[in-house]
């Protein structure tokens, strides 16, 4: 009983804090920063899984219904059935679990489709994972990368997005920095978090250092 009711109050603590933009017990993928530069940081991650929907829709409806594919799979939507359940952060119960890590990846392909990806906590392989019960979520590895990244607060509709993206572009521009690839948005915080506590990120791959 006592630990049935300390459970309880851990999870309304960490609830209160996701509120404000704490997040507690959620993994990120690791990381360096190489430099910084006008605010941007340019990181160097190594290779990732993670799991991945692509929606054929507007930006904020795709990572709507994205998050919702994506979420079934780590609740339990799986081969093994598999969960966790989502509170405020992430409160998790007995049972093999997928942690819920964090940030929440939207990048469109040129076909106009809208990819969105959640990460999977570090001590998965790609074969280590359950399969996914649905065939719209695909699990695949994403390679070591190093990207330019631009921390906001605030609003994430695509206006938003935007704004920061350019502004990203424009500093990059200004130092000689070339970016490979398309931008994409990482979120950290579940929507109902306080705009002026959230984390948010616009990223853009650039060329790998030797």
């Amino acid at each position: 009983m006592l630990k049935t009711i300390a459970d309880a109050v851990l999870q309304v603590a960490e609830g209160v804090g996701n509120i404000v933009g704490i997040r507690a017990g959620t993994e990120e993928p690791a990381y360096i920063v190489e430099r910084e530069i006008d605010g941007v940081e340019i990181r160097r991650y190594g290779p990732r899984v993670a799991a991945e929907t692509a929606i054929g829709t507007d930006e904020e409806s795709a990572r709507n219904q994205g998050f919702r594919v994506l979420a079934r799979y780590i609740f339990g939507a799986n081969s093994r059935s598999d969960k966790i359940a989502m509170t405020a952060p992430v409160a998790q119960q007995p049972s093999e679990k997928i942690a819920m890590t964090a940030p929440v990846a939207t990048q469109r392909r040129p076909s106009g489709e809208w990819v969105i990806r959640f990460f999977m906590p570090s001590s998965y392989t790609l074969e280590s994972l359950p399969t996914p019960n649905d065939d719209r979520v695909q699990l695949v590895t994403v390679p070591q990368e190093t990207v330019a990244v631009l921390r906001f607060t605030g609003s994430i509709d695509p206006g938003a997005v935007s704004e920061r993206t350019e502004q990203l572009l424009k500093v990059l521009y200004r130092n000689d920095i070339e970016p490979t690839g398309d931008p994409l948005a990482w979120f950290y915080d579940p929507p109902w978090t306080l705009p002026c506590r959230r984390r948010n990120e616009v990223v853009v791959p650039l060329v790998e250092n030797s």
